[in-house]
């Protein structure tokens, strides 16, 4: 029997598992740009902070979040702020549903990634985003060089 993934928003009670999830990802995938908040503080920051300001969004299969996505809005741009999928799900589609819910949802976005995060540059730019900026990173927490992106439909 196969599985059927489901893309809803998320709840208070998908927090730990979200943060989890979140975690997971950014060890794997984002070695060069280290955590600079322990797990205790990103479990805190996606329970207190990341699920109550809303627009979260997760992928599940049989009850199980594999990716997860939050969008949010200042006074000039809307933005992707965060689109993980677990490890173990990486190339199932699901970063790829997630993006065009974002799509579907908003008509133009930006999202920043590390300049050194490879694979999620050829995501992004496979699914039609254009790099827009280059900056030395001297903005984020990491300080590492990012680049943003920008998706209008």
């Amino acid at each position: 029997m196969t599985l059927q993934l489901t893309l809803c928003p998320a709840t208070f009670s998908m927090s730990d598992e979200i943060a989890e999830l979140y975690l997971a990802s950014r060890k794997e995938y984002v070695p060069f740009a280290p955590l600079i908040h322990s797990d205790d503080e990103i479990r805190v920051w996606v329970r207190e902070k990341l699920i109550p300001n809303g627009n979260v969004f997760v992928a599940m299969e049989g009850g199980v979040i594999l990716g997860m996505m939050a969008l949010s809005r200042d006074d000039r741009y809307s933005w992707l702020d965060h689109l993980y999928v677990h490890p173990r799900s990486i190339g199932g589609g699901i970063g790829s549903l997630l993006l065009q819910l974002a799509k579907d949802r908003l008509p133009m976005f930006r999202l920043y990634t590390f300049q050194e995060n490879a694979i999620a540059r050829r995501f992004y730019e496979k699914h039609g985003l254009r790099p827009i900026e280059f900056s030395d990173g001297m903005e984020n927490e990491e300080k590492c060089p990012d680049v943003l992106y920008e998706w209008r439909d």
